[in-house]
């Protein structure tokens, strides 16, 4: 045994290197045909293009409008006496909000009484001399001149008290407007005048600002070219339309978000940009929303029953600026299809055209164009797509 072993030692210099070329050899042979195999052979993942419903959705910048405006103004002149409410408070219809000295227009009613009284006492008097005349002008015993001139004062008398009677009107009126009242129901601004201030000579001085914002309107543009594909749509009939078109309105850096409805769209298109205002309206119980505040709007359009979708790493941008897509054909052979998209849902794009029902499209791994691909090595799903249709990007 010492012999062999010492043998055997003394060889392994030589047999060692042998050996090690052998299997270094044999290991490049396996990798060189794995490779070739694998060249030969790609393997690609794809899925089968399904219809399904989409709710057809757009993304726009819209600016946050009261429900309702109306400016306090002094309509009568005189001094501020007093502020009767809180700044930036909830207000009633009708709510006493400034008191303006009142004495001077007490005088002025006074005065118009006055004048009325005296008017009427001119009927009277007016009134019993052509009484007289009425039975002394049938016996000739007054002229008919006089008689005539008797009824023209008798008239004149009642213009007066009519007049009269007008200014007193208008002196109680003129003092009811010493008390500043609320015109509408909202939440008041600051005050535009404070205790002392003279308001209203010669003009109608605004005093404070009362908002409605419960509910409450939220303006939007869109493209015209959105909107008359969306019409065209509808009319052929692909997609079906809701009685009130849905919107929601979320806040930049604010994690809620409001539902409402949209009210109207305008018939003109402004000639500067091509778009088309829009209106909604939503409730806005919690005050969250404020007139003059940017939001985004996400409008739900309308239901297409029959949308097709592809994921994301599907569409592939050609330098023309067009959207292609790879297929696998019936024969297996890969393909190239430009498509039209439209918006983005989830990570899904919205194909337009391009695609039919039943398309094997490529979604992952890499085979060049026009080379075929054995079934073995195709990875397929026959599932709809999910989409989360309240987690998406607009492309508008």
């Amino acid at each position: 045994m010492k012999i062999a072993f010492k043998y055997l030692k003394s060889w392994s210099w030589i047999v060692l290197p042998f050996i090690t070329a052998a299997v270094l050899t044999g290991c490049n042979q396996d990798a060189s045909d794995l490779y070739t195999e694998t060249e030969q052979t790609p393997h690609v993942q794809t899925v089968v293009v399904k219809p399904q419903p989409l709710i057809m959705t757009s993304t726009l910048p819209g600016r946050v409008e009261p429900f309702r405006v109306a400016e306090v103004r002094a309509r009568v002149e005189g001094i501020i006496l007093s502020r009767d409410f809180e700044e930036g408070a909830e207000v009633q219809a009708g709510q006493a909000l400034f008191h303006i000295d009142p004495k001077p227009l007490q005088y002025a009613l006074s005065r118009a009484q006055g004048e009325l009284a005296r008017a009427e006492a001119t009927l009277v008097e007016a009134q019993a001399l052509i009484n007289r005349y009425q039975t002394l002008v049938k016996t000739n015993a007054v002229s008919k001149q006089a008689y005539d001139s008797a009824f023209a004062s008798f008239k004149n008398a009642q213009a007066a008290r009519q007049s009269a009677l007008a200014d007193v009107e208008i002196a109680k009126l003129n003092l009811d407007y010493s008390v500043v009242t609320a015109p509408i129901s909202g939440r008041i601004g600051r005050a535009q005048v404070s205790e002392g201030a003279l308001v209203g000579q010669n003009e109608s001085t605004k005093l404070a600002v009362i908002q409605q914002i419960s509910p409450i309107y939220v303006d939007f543009k869109q493209p015209v070219a959105d909107v008359l594909k969306l019409r065209n749509q509808l009319t052929q009939g692909h997609i079906e339309k809701e009685q009130k078109i849905p919107l929601t309105v979320s806040i930049d850096g604010i994690d809620e978000k409001q539902q409402g409805h949209v009210l109207f769209s305008d018939i003109t298109v402004e000639q500067t940009t091509g778009q088309v205002l829009l209106r909604g309206q939503l409730d806005n119980a919690d005050g969250l929303l404020l007139p003059g505040m940017y939001v985004r709007v996400n409008l739900e359009q309308a239901v297409d029953q029959n949308a097709i979708l592809v994921p994301q790493r599907a569409v592939q941008i050609n330098s023309d600026g067009q959207a292609d897509v790879l297929i696998v054909d019936r024969n297996h052979v890969i393909d190239k299809k430009t498509v039209v998209t439209g918006g983005m849902y989830g990570a899904n794009w919205h194909i337009v055209s391009g695609l039919s029902v039943g398309d094997t499209v490529i979604i992952g791994g890499y085979a060049p164009i026009g080379s075929q691909i054995d079934i073995k090595n195709i990875t397929s799903t026959n599932e709809p797509l999910d989409i989360n249709q309240h987690d998406y990007v607009a492309t508008h």
